[in-house]
């Protein structure tokens, strides 16, 4: 038996709202899912496992009918989902009472259910969220079926708001495999037994690294899982060097091999760390323009020659404030903290007061 679980896949999401790539990625997810389906088809795949969030909010009957008409194409594939905390079924959801096709199976009630697959002796377990946070460890005390066979849960959450659980009970409850949901990063628990598949395209700008699914083969009694990158882009955390040499074009053009370097698909949050020279001012809202750059933040401090200042300003306002903010540190004035920070700041705007 073979199965590709996935999550948190956020149809109707529109990442990145006020930059000229949104529109763009709010398609991308839908294709990417569509991508998905095929992949599952060309494998003939047995199982599609969908671990809560296939939605990005309650679903819209149009929503549903796209997705539905998607799982329909599927030849073999048999799909089983839940609901998460972003599509979670509210009193009027129209998935409450909307006819899914002949091979989806949706476990929509608030309590663990279970259906048998004879044809592959395999047990699927879980059950939907009926509102937004669930508090309580739901998870921590289910038990499968002790028929022999495959036995599978569904689960979504793992956060103090979003059913808390607890991972040595649930690898000692006895299910061969859990499919997790809700944390947008892929992480593997336990080997083979417990994995959160994370998203299938980064949504946020803290999915940062690989997304995709997880392939599974059931096989002599044991589970073999393998993770599939699959997304079509990624969010990149940049930090870029300067020092007191570094002009505002060598800066640039760094940032410009550093997109290169990394991908011009990708989407970039940028930070510039070290020193410039005190006369420089970075471009930065020109520099936003290179590329798919979701803000460019400057740590960089300039690069004051403090001792000399204290010693030709040691007698006002300027020798007054390094004195006040550093006493006995000015040997380390290179330190980086808060302190160190103010200084350079205060300094900044001293100097050009004077």
């Amino acid at each position: 038996m073979r199965f590709i679980h996935i999550a948190d896949v956020h149809l109707g999401a529109v990442p990145d709202k006020g930059y000229s790539w949104s529109g763009q990625r709010g398609e991308e997810i839908w294709r990417s899912f569509r991508k998905l389906l095929d992949e599952a088809e060309n494998q003939q795949t047995d199982f599609l496992l969908i671990a809560g969030d296939l939605f990005h909010q309650p679903p819209t009957l149009r929503e549903l009918r796209e997705a539905n008409y998607l799982f329909g194409k599927l030849s073999h594939t048999q799909v089983v989902l839940i609901a998460g905390n972003h599509d979670f079924l509210g009193e009027d959801s129209p998935e409450m009472t909307f006819q899914w096709n002949e091979n989806v199976v949706f476990l929509d009630k608030e309590y663990c259910e279970c259906v048998y697959f004879e044809g592959f002796n395999t047990y699927i377990y879980g059950f939907s969220y009926h509102r937004r946070e669930i508090t309580d460890p739901l998870y921590d005390e289910l038990r499968p079926d002790q028929r022999e066979g495959c036995h599978i849960l569904l689960a979504h959450g793992g956060d103090e708001h979003h059913i808390p659980f607890n991972k040595k009970k649930l690898e000692k409850n006895g299910f061969d495999y859990i499919a997790l949901g809700h944390i947008h990063k892929p992480q593997e628990l336990i080997t083979n037994r417990m994995a959160y598949a994370g998203a299938l395209e980064p949504i946020d700008v803290n999915d940062v690294g690989p997304h995709g699914y997880i392939a599974g083969e059931f096989e002599n009694g044991k589970i073999h899982t393998e993770f599939v990158e699959f997304a079509s882009r990624s969010y990149v955390h940049l930090e870029l060097e300067s020092d007191a040499g570094t002009t505002s074009f060598a800066m640039q053009e760094q940032i410009e091999e550093a997109l290169r370097e990394h991908g011009d698909e990708n989407i970039y949050r940028i930070k510039i760390k070290g020193f410039r020279s005190p006369d420089i001012r970075w471009n930065t809202r020109s520099w936003m323009n290179m590329g798919n750059i979701l803000d460019i933040r400057d740590d960089s401090k300039p690069d004051y020659d403090l001792e000399e200042i204290y010693r030709v300003h040691k007698d006002d306002i300027i020798g007054r404030y390094i004195e006040k903010l550093l006493g006995n540190e000015k040997q380390e004035m290179r330190e980086k903290s808060v302190r160190m920070r103010a200084v350079y700041y205060g300094i900044h705007a001293l100097m050009k007061e004077i």
